[in-house]
């Protein structure tokens, strides 16, 4: 695979990633679809690290955080305590006994909010890899 087909197969499951995002939320299921989307800021987040990091393949973490600071995308303050948060899903979402101590936190205002604010990095983090 070449770095750009690389780049272009993160940024494509990403976006598929997104799309079952749209869908959880639709159904009602808030913690799943807040799962899906750091999945996708995970995987933009890994389109950086090959663009920027040229002869390594991304590490197997799933540190959204970690990932944009190695890949030397620079994070505003808020961007990088949203993504910090975000972080948390991913263990919520994979962890029986962390969804249970979210399920009641995030309804459908609340994750709604926190999606507004995905769309936005999303779509920052796509400029980047321009």
């Amino acid at each position: 695979m070449t770095r750009e087909e690389h780049i272009q197969y993160w940024r494509n499951t990403s976006d598929k990633d997104w799309d079952v995002c749209e869908i959880l939320f639709q159904s009602g299921k808030f913690v799943y679809c807040l799962f899906f989307a750091h999945l996708s800021l995970e995987k933009l987040a890994k389109a950086l690290w090959v663009k920027n990091i040229k002869d390594e393949y991304p590490p197997k973490t799933h540190n959204v955080a970690f990932l944009l600071e190695k890949a030397s995308v620079n994070l505003t303050a808020k961007q990088k305590d949203f993504i910090l948060l975000m972080n948390d899903f991913q263990l919520e979402g994979r962890y029986p006994d962390y969804q249970q101590k979210i399920f009641q936190r995030f309804d459908q205002k609340k994750t709604n909010e926190i999606l507004e604010e995905v769309k936005e990095i999303r779509s920052w983090l796509l400029s980047k890899l321009q």
